[in-house]
């Protein structure tokens, strides 16, 4: 069966919407310039400047007394409050499940702002599972990610998988490099911006999720990635990939109709690594604690997650018994212990592809939702 991966941010979910909603509210309710919305939105930088940063220049242009800590919460309220996923990209992934394709979203970001935005839209049941950056502690453009998503999706990532694999995203050093990375085929959802890296580029291009969904599946005879970037992408983290089956102990996949859970799940239990990973579930889910502000600003992770949301949505995350699974101490927020990763290779091997991969250090800052 045939896979499509999403992104969440600026694909599934229309963020800079919510954002500037947000952003409204927040001035009337100081009784500040309403034209300000531009200013905010401007230093948010499409959610990839991290909420701190943004929040404190507010403070300090509108001579705010009020404390950081009491900013962010009503931030996260807020956006999460004006969130929606359009009814048009849910009749897209309508579409695609009816088409026969198995669907997938990969997010960086925080764990529980990440979830809180699944749970909330009602993507949940829409797709076959999910993966987060802070939980899996690797992010796009890392290949690794892909592997992951896929396991989760009931899809072992072995022989030609890529292939039959596409990602769907707006963000060109994450998704579109990423997917290149992995050997996945690809579409860029320009939102009216030019493409500007020279060292790689998207399958497609669309403007919206629709329109991107309705190229993939008329894409049966898309070319495929470049041999380089397929070879450099499944043989050099296929190991690390099956042994990190369990991936941080989260969610494997979303409910299809008939599937078992099976009983007495512990928390962190490993799945099986293969396709039969589809059929496990996890009650007592546990994710890696809480990074700081900016814990994965090198790479290219969504400001709107960050790790210290996750008392907001990560008390309950879905499993396949249509149900949400509680911390292991039931109470909302509290902070899980550890739980295995993946091992990854000491080095990488000969067959890493030859095109360039983007520069962490350059990489546009983690976004924040």
């Amino acid at each position: 069966m045939p896979l499509l991966l999403l992104d969440l941010d600026n694909t599934l979910l229309p963020r800079d919407a919510a954002f500037r909603a947000w952003a409204q509210d927040f001035l009337l309710e100081r009784a500040l310039p309403p034209a300000d919305v531009e200013w905010l939105a401007t230093i948010d930088g499409g959610g990839y400047v991290p909420r701190s940063t943004v929040l404190s220049a507010a403070r300090r242009r509108y001579g705010l007394d009020e404390s950081l800590d009491r900013l962010l919460a009503h931030y996260r309220r807020g956006i999460n409050a004006h969130i929606h996923c359009p009814a048009r990209n849910l009749d897209a992934l309508r579409a695609a499940r009816a088409a026969g394709w198995t669907l997938g979203i990969v997010s960086n970001g925080g764990t529980g702002a990440q979830l809180e935005k699944i749970r909330r839209t009602g993507l949940g049941p829409m797709v076959d599972g999910w993966v987060i950056s802070e939980e899996a502690d690797c992010l796009k453009p890392d290949p690794l990610i892909f592997e992951i998503a896929a396991r989760r999706c009931g899809v072992a990532p072995t022989g030609d998988w890529a292939t039959h694999t596409w990602m769907v995203g707006d963000h060109a050093p994450a998704d579109i490099a990423g997917a290149e990375l992995a050997g996945l085929r690809s579409v860029w959802l320009h939102h009216g911006r030019p493409w500007a890296e020279p060292g790689y580029r998207p399958t497609l291009k669309a403007a919206g999720l629709p329109e991107a969904v309705g190229q993939v599946l008329a894409a049966r005879s898309a070319p495929s990635p470049r041999p380089a970037a397929r070879a450099g992408a499944t043989g050099r983290r296929r190991g690390a990939a099956a042994s990190g089956a369990a991936v941080s102990g989260a969610v494997v996949s979303l409910p299809i109709a008939g599937a078992a859970v099976a009983s007495g799940a512990r928390a962190g239990a490993a799945l099986e690594p293969g396709p039969t990973a589809q059929s496990g579930a996890h009650h007592g889910v546990q994710f890696l604690p809480s990074a700081p502000d900016g814990g994965h600003a090198p790479s290219v992770a969504h400001a709107d997650g960050e790790a210290s949301s996750a008392a907001t949505a990560g008390s309950a995350v879905r499993n396949r018994s249509d149900g949400f699974a509680r911390w292991p101490d039931g109470r909302p927020g509290a902070t899980p212990p550890p739980v295995p990763l993946p091992v990854r290779p000491s080095s990488p091997s000969s067959s890493t592809p030859s095109m360039p991969a983007p520069d962490a250090s350059t990489a546009s800052p983690a976004r924040a939702g």
